[in-house]
């Protein structure tokens, strides 16, 4: 780990339903192509660690695949990375759509959340496709009564908007500690997997 006595430091996952938008977000972040974006479910399949640095520290940011009710063995390994992620990090940022409605999908990742003592960030993606910004707050509502969220940020992965203030409040929550990786490290995948994640994205 590189030394330095200011800088915050930590791991951070993102979690949601298949397709909420974790993989567009992560790469948004970033700034670069990393995760793989598709419309086909279950298309993140390896716990993907890409790396954020400025001034303030660096976020290390491990991608899941998306948590769901597993239908073979494939399902089952990618259900249990996605679950057994949790527990592993700093911070837990929640992924999910602007729907008031809790489906069973989402409550399964709430018992999840219920039971690690980490904080954790509610993003509500596709704030972009509302209509009026007052059709945001039932979902708040129905959110915060299930579970303590740490903070609610309405965000869109598509536009960037509300990544800043995301990245601002990331920090504010991760542990002061020194770099884990060098600077210029956006991700510990090597080159050759990034090329096939991305031609199997086109598939």
């Amino acid at each position: 780990m590189i030394g330095s006595d200011d800088k915050k430091s930590g791991f951070v996952t993102l979690i949601g339903r298949p397709n909420v938008g974790k993989s567009t977000l992560m790469n948004r972040l970033i700034g670069q192509k990393i995760a793989i974006v598709s419309d086909k479910p279950q298309t993140t399949r390896n716990r993907i660690r890409t790396v954020f640095t400025d001034k303030r520290g660096q976020i290390i940011f491990v991608d899941t695949p998306g948590i769901h009710k597993a239908k073979n063995k494939l399902g089952d390994f990618m259900v249990n990375a996605a679950e057994s992620s949790i527990g592993d990090v700093d911070l837990v940022l929640y992924l999910i759509e602007p729907k008031a409605y809790i489906g069973e999908g989402d409550k399964h990742i709430i018992e999840l959340l219920n039971k690690c003592d980490v904080p954790v960030i509610l993003l509500i993606n596709k704030i972009d496709s509302l209509e009026k910004k007052e059709e945001i707050l039932p979902v708040i509502d129905h959110y915060s009564k299930a579970f303590d969220f740490k903070h609610i940020i309405p965000v869109s992965a598509r536009t960037g908007y509300g990544l800043d203030d995301l990245k601002d409040t990331i920090f504010k929550e991760l542990p002061s500690g020194p770099l884990y990786y060098d600077e210029d490290t956006v991700t510990e995948l090597p080159e050759k997997e990034i090329v096939s994640e991305l031609i199997r994205e086109q598939a």
